[in-house]
């Protein structure tokens, strides 16, 4: 039996390791992702020999793993027979289960899509109580390509490569890419990839109803993202970055029909309110503006953007840059063309 001080912490990685249907690990992997894991938690590294006898240890008493061998590619594989197998078990609270539960439930409205089948399982494996949900979001059932939201899923959280092949609504022909996917972000009721190029590590997006297969690349290695994909999206509404383009400083003006609707749902978080001294030196500025209220905001300009600004219709008028308001003005003069043309 090991006695080294860090074998538990050995043990706890192959556990999550061995247990993992995702990927196929030989005893060299095995070793190599201890060692990473070993390292950052700061331990020394362990031979593979060592790595070897902890796997035998796991199928004798008291743990008595059931661990298969099995070959892919010339490579022999190893991993729990069973993959709901752990040699850890605790018992939840009530308290625990019902934040689970909750948890749970709320994923749990992308019923009916593949691959989210396991929640059903994981509940019952659980042992959780049924009960209604408490939080509710909007959802589009009829969203082309929504049962790719849980494969999808799947290869992020388990860190899987994946190959994408896909359409623009421009190019019907379908292309392909090896891409590392990161995050699946939800804007205006449609699913977006956001992920890695493998070729050359550009950030990309891509709209899950122009996917048109998905196919998993476990055999290959997963490069995980280096920055804060978060802060990303701070500077630009939807998910459209043009990284040639600056920030803009975007002055408006909103009627009081829809300037509380603005101030109290912000059109982007940089969103400002302009008051008193301020207020009062725009009123002067622009006298044909009658009350409502003056904004701004700084993000980039894109595609999101502009449809956002024009849906509010005559209820916004954007001041400043010109730019924005040029490409605003000839959206409206060619609406207003269309219309002419089909109204009777």
């Amino acid at each position: 039996m090991p006695t080294n001080k860090n074998a538990l912490t050995r043990y706890k990685y192959l556990d999550e390791m061995l247990s993992d249907r995702h990927h196929f690990y030989d005893i060299h992997d095995l070793t190599e992702k201890c060692n990473e894991k070993l390292i950052d938690a700061g331990f020394p590294e362990v031979s593979q020999r060592c790595i070897e006898k902890d796997i035998n240890y796991l199928e004798y008493d008291p743990f008595y793993a059931e661990i298969e061998r099995y070959r892919v590619n010339g490579h022999r594989c190893i991993r729990y027979k069973n993959p709901s197998f752990t040699i850890f078990r605790k018992e939840l609270s009530e308290e625990e289960s019902n934040l689970i539960l909750e948890v749970l439930n709320t994923i749990g409205q992308f019923d009916g899509l593949a691959h989210f089948e396991w929640l059903d399982r994981f509940k019952i494996g659980l042992g959780l109580k049924k009960r209604p949900r408490i939080i509710s979001f909007s959802n589009n059932p009829y969203l082309q390509n929504s049962n790719l939201l849980g494969v999808l899923f799947d290869n992020i959280s388990n860190q899987v490569v994946t190959k994408l092949e896909y359409h623009t609504f421009t190019d019907k022909g379908t292309r392909d890419i090896i891409f590392h996917p990161y995050l699946l972000k939800q804007y205006n009721n449609r699913w977006y990839l956001i992920g890695a190029a493998d070729a050359d590590g550009k950030i990309l997006n891509f709209a899950l109803d122009r996917i048109d297969v998905v196919t998993a690349l476990p055999e290959m290695k997963y490069k995980p993202c280096n920055e804060n994909l978060a802060e990303r999206f701070e500077d630009i509404i939807g998910v459209t970055l043009y990284e040639n383009r600056d920030v803009e400083h975007i002055l408006f003006w909103v009627s009081n029909h829809s300037k509380d609707y603005v101030g109290t749902k912000p059109i982007h978080g940089s969103q400002c309110q302009y008051k008193n001294e301020k207020d009062e030196e725009f009123r002067r500025q622009y006298p044909s503006l009658d009350e409502g209220a003056f904004f701004s905001i700084d993000c980039i300009p894109n595609y999101e953007l502009i449809r956002e600004l024009c849906s509010f219709g005559k209820e916004l008028i954007v001041l400043s840059p010109s730019s924005i308001q040029d490409d605003i003005f000839n959206r409206i003069k060619s609406m207003l063309d269309s219309y002419s043309v089909v109204r009777i």
